[in-house]
């Protein structure tokens, strides 16, 4: 007999010549362009200031944040007319990331904070919202780039013009909804 007696180990025997089975690793794709993106933090349970500060310190650790808006207290928009007021900041990063990769580290800062969803518009200890990716578009069912409502928002354009003038029209701000009033910097 020259091979194995066992048939299960005539079929897993290896050729000390034949190529390697495993795979090569798949190199990790390479990095897009850097980007100029926004996104818009609010939190109107808890300690706001604290579940603020943790979220754009969360957002740091990815290495792309380069401005952060002052803090502006703001009145909630729609939703429950007993809820509280919202703090709001809006953090500027250069970044690499996809428009979906930045929706995943959105909702991994609601996750850390423990954001429960259940009421449309509710109060939550925090909110984190993909505004801009450059001049990308994306309109998914899970994603929509610029945010669908950050026009009619003052508690998103008032902090966006701090960081980006350019990008907000005087009569856009004039025209959104809700008061804001500037409460400090984190």
């Amino acid at each position: 007999m020259t091979g194995p007696a066992d048939p299960d180990q005539a079929r897993s025997a290896v050729r000390p010549d034949a190529p390697d089975p495993t795979p090569a690793p798949v190199p990790d794709p390479a990095p897009g362009p850097l980007r100029r993106a926004f996104i818009g933090l609010g939190s109107n349970l808890g300690d706001r200031w604290a579940i603020l500060r943790r979220g754009v310190d969360q957002l740091r650790e990815g290495g792309d944040v380069t401005a952060v808006s002052p803090v502006y207290e703001t009145e909630p928009v729609g939703g429950p007319e007993d809820q509280g007021p919202f703090l709001n900041v809006v953090v500027q990063l250069a970044t690499a990331d996809s428009p979906h990769q930045l929706l995943a580290r959105c909702r991994a800062l609601e996750e850390a904070a423990h954001r429960v969803r259940t009421v449309r518009f509710g109060p939550r200890t925090l909110d984190a919202d993909v505004l801009l990716v450059g001049d990308l578009a994306v309109d998914e069912a899970d994603l929509i780039v610029p945010h669908p409502r950050m026009w009619e928002r003052r508690f998103v354009l008032a902090p966006l013009a701090d960081l980006a003038p350019e990008l907000v029209p005087v009569d856009r701000l004039a025209g959104a909804g809700g008061n804001v009033v500037r409460a400090g910097r984190l």
